[in-house]
């Protein structure tokens, strides 16, 4: 049996119980926790040293080494998060290019390809994640390896008008060719990414479904990411025996409306805000009975446009506060720190509502973890962005367009309000879509694809020097 052998940006020895940040850590880790193998990538430290550090964790091995400072810079603050996430993520009004920048992001793939190349073996399946690396699989090729090797891709992936933005879009496009197999978290995704390919490059659409591009052979396919529902039950449930997460000293009976997000601006934060007050005030019935926790745990907080948006929220959460609060009711928390997943599985199962609305995003496992958390003789109600990927799932949450602040205060009221019997049926219809994806089903699914998929031997294209230099 082969191995199979991850490559994502942030590596992170996950230990049972610990918090994991973001859908991709917790995907991974399933994955790689059921199968076994290898997890390598940046350990998240900036440092001169180039060694790889190792370490076993069960059947996992994770095999991470540092960055120094310019590549910390130019890769990862730089290209990475400065111009494609946001553009990835439709705010083209928040990016920026910089020729040093995309120099930079391309030497650490270059870097990180020869550094993993002395730890594979000639039969393993290796597995690139997200758009840090998306030259990755160009660079293996270049130093002679002719593993199969997938991409799955966790963000949007945004149409044509917006992607050539980017004034590199054709060469990094053009390295996505070289891998076999390349999964995206919707159909609308992967119909954008073959539009780019058939109308910005004339790629050819095979009779087979494969596409042929830059003289590359390879196969797009949707492959939406899922959660393991028993273990999240489990979680939920072992607080059974426990003080009831958020209980305080009152005899006022209060609804939870629960939202858990990474601190970044594609989440919708601030216009969630909006939406509950304007909750609040359109409906004052709710007031005193219900209570909005939102966790937003910090990332990226040396970035400028990431420490922004915390001191908006953190005025928004003030000026709600100070304006609605009595002495026994605080309608809103905004906590800003990590929580472990016990915890969270908990707050989502005694949450009347689970509030997730980004304004972009590719698949939002927090919706997901929300409904398999919940009671089945007294479910919560799902109020669900048709932004997020899930939403093409879960079609029986609440849809909402996070935009329109009253169409969410009205989600709110509605999700509250709504009788036992509708909850139970919305949520055992969104527990049959978790159930038939769930995270096995996932990853079965993508390595099934890339085992069997046969493609034509793929060779490096020639980039100029200045380019290919380390």
């Amino acid at each position: 049996m082969s191995r199979l052998v991850v490559v994502s940006n942030r590596v992170a020895p996950i230990k049972g119980g610990k918090v994991a940040a973001g859908g991709l850590a917790v995907g991974v880790y399933d994955a790689l926790r059921q199968s076994g193998g290898i997890w390598f990538g940046w350990s998240g430290e900036v440092s001169a040293s180039p060694d790889i550090g190792s370490e076993t964790i069960g059947n996992i091995t994770y095999a991470t080494l540092a960055l120094n400072k310019r590549d910390y810079d130019q890769y990862y603050r730089g290209f990475s998060n400065a111009t494609l996430w946001p553009i990835f993520h439709y705010r083209i009004d928040l990016a920026r290019y910089s020729r040093e920048e995309y120099e930079g992001y391309r030497r650490v793939n270059a870097m990180l390809a020869t550094k993993l190349k002395p730890l594979l073996k000639p039969d393993d399946i290796i597995w690139i994640h997200d758009y840090h690396l998306i030259p990755f699989a160009e660079e293996c090729r270049r130093l002679g390896i002719r593993n199969r090797i997938g991409f799955f891709l966790h963000i949007p992936f945004p149409p044509p008008e917006i992607l050539t933005v980017i004034p590199p879009h054709n060469e990094l496009l053009r390295t996505l060719c070289y891998y076999d197999l390349i999964g995206f978290q919707t159909e609308t995704d992967r119909l954008a990414f073959q539009d780019y390919m058939t109308r910005e490059v004339r790629g050819v659409i095979e009779p087979d479904g494969s596409l042929t591009a830059y003289g590359q052979n390879f196969r797009a396919g949707v492959y939406p990411i899922g959660v393991v529902p028993e273990e999240i039950r489990e979680l939920a449930e072992s607080y059974k025996s426990r003080r009831r997460p958020m209980r305080r000293n009152t005899d006022v009976p209060r609804k939870n409306i629960i939202s858990v997000d990474r601190l970044d601006y594609s989440k919708g934060l601030v216009e969630r805000f909006k939406a509950y007050e304007a909750f609040l005030d359109r409906f004052p019935e709710h007031r005193r009975n219900v209570e909005f926790i939102q966790i937003a745990p910090t990332s990226r907080s040396d970035v400028k446009t990431y420490q922004a948006i915390r001191r908006q929220l953190e005025s928004e959460a003030g000026h709600i506060n100070g304006r609605l609060s009595d002495l026994d009711w605080t309608p809103l928390h905004y906590l800003n720190k990590s929580h472990d997943r016990r915890t969270l599985m908990s707050l989502f199962r005694y949450a009347a509502v689970g509030f997730v609305t980004p304004l972009r995003d590719g698949m939002n496992l927090v919706a997901k973890e929300y409904v398999a958390s919940q009671n089945p003789e007294d479910p919560g109600v799902l109020v669900l962005s048709r932004f997020a990927g899930a939403a093409k799932e879960l079609t029986s949450a609440l849809i909402v367009n996070p935009y329109d602040c009253i169409g969410m205060a009205e989600a709110l009221d509605r999700a509250l309000r709504m009788p036992l019997a509708e909850r139970k049926d919305r949520y055992e219809n969104m527990m049959r879509a978790i159930r038939a994806a769930d995270l096995d089903a996932w990853r079965d699914s993508f390595l099934r694809d890339l085992r069997t998929f046969s493609s034509r031997p793929k060779t490096a294209f020639r980039r100029p020097l200045e380019v290919m230099r380390l």
